[in-house]
This record gives C-alpha cells, structure tokens and sequence, in this order.
C-alpha cells in the first residue's frame, strides 16, 4: 500500500544480520514471496508473526518498526 509507507525495517535487520529474506521465510515458515514483499514493504506482517520475526533474529521487536516519534 503506497500511502502506508516504508512501516518496517526488516531488510535493513536481516542485511544486518546477515541473513537473507529466504532464510528467514524457511525459519518462520512462510512463503519466499511474502517475506519479500515485507522486505520491500508492499505487505506487512501481522505482528504476531513480527513477534517471531524478531524471535528468530534475536531482536527487539521494536527494532524492526519504523518509529513514528519525530
């Protein structure tokens, strides 16, 4: 969704980590294609499935978000 925005930071956490949206949608178990439209912030995740997100990268959740605070 265009008027939604850039919401989440996870291409930035994996390229962090070093880990590729691949590897992450095998250790969430979730379709190649979903994880990379998150990546790219065409769809959003659920944020129960963020929660594990953030398990698997061991990170805060909140580290995967982009803030709203100015």
């Amino acid at each position: 969704d265009v008027i939604m925005g850039n919401l989440n930071r996870l291409k930035v956490v994996l390229a962090e980590k070093n880990k590729t949206a691949r590897w992450l949608s095998e250790q969430i178990e979730k379709n190649p294609t979903t994880v990379s439209n998150w990546c790219r912030n065409i769809s959003q995740p659920s944020l129960e499935t963020l929660s594990k997100v953030a398990k698997v990268l061991e990170v805060d959740i909140r580290e995967l978000l982009i803030s709203t605070a100015q």
